[in-house]
């Protein structure tokens, strides 16, 4: 029979070949090595496969094979729990971040839909046509304080600059070869009869319609200004 260390069948694992080296001890009636750190000197003296006996042989080699597959299963274990635990840390600063993005997203489209409302409403806030006492005639002034009392004040400016343009504040203006009509220059002027049935006489009558569809087709007076100030019309 060859003399085949068993140490060399244990593929150098001092676990497997301490556990080895106690079997053979029990086999040959020997005590076994206490010292890890001797267990060089203990497989050269004890361990050879001849040195155990053939009925035991089967039993030392499965013991070695089974400490083998014990340690290399347990470390396989640990790296698969590592890598677990490095793809869940991962995964968790992922979703952390996502929560944190979607939640300033969220504020910003809050913060976003407070000012788009409060714009709404200061667009929306026009005085109804009724509150102003009607009259025969109205100067340019008085047009005017009408206007700062209808328009927001951050529009006024710009909604002064097209009524400037369009009828230098006079109500009663018309457009000989279009027809348009008063201080916003509707066209045809009967369009300003959504707004009131005075819409001819009424200075009031005519902003409130030209607010209004200022603030439709172009968003605010200041859309509209912009808009005239590129084609010269709105």
């Amino acid at each position: 029979m060859s003399r085949i260390s068993v140490r060399g069948f244990a593929v150098a694992s001092a676990t497997a070949v301490t556990t080895v080296g106690a079997v053979v001890g029990v086999a040959s009636g020997s005590t076994p090595a206490a010292d890890d750190n001797n267990f060089e000197a203990t497989a050269a003296d004890t361990t050879l496969l001849a040195d155990i006996p053939a009925g035991q042989q089967a039993q030392v080699q499965t013991a070695s094979l089974t400490q083998q597959a014990d340690a290399q299963a347990s470390a396989a274990d640990s790296a698969a729990k590592k890598s677990a635990e490095e793809s869940a840390r991962i995964q968790a600063a992922k979703d952390a971040k996502s929560k944190k993005q979607a939640a300033e997203d969220r504020l910003e489209r809050e913060r976003q839909e407070k000012k788009d409302a409060a714009e709404r409403a200061s667009r929306s806030e026009v005085r109804s046509t009724a509150s102003f006492a009607t009259q025969g005639s109205y100067t340019v002034a008085e047009i005017q304080a009408i206007a700062r009392q209808i328009v927001p004040a951050d529009q006024f400016q710009c909604f002064s600059n097209i009524v400037n343009h369009e009828s230098t504040w006079n109500y009663r203006a018309t457009n000989p070869s279009s027809g348009a009509y008063g201080l916003v220059q509707a066209y045809p002027g009967s369009k300003m009869a959504s707004a009131g049935a005075d819409w001819q006489t009424n200075p009031a009558t005519q902003i409130k319609w030209g607010l209004s569809y200022m603030n439709g087709r172009y968003g605010s007076p200041c859309g509209a200004w912009s808009f005239w100030q590129q084609h010269h019309s709105y």
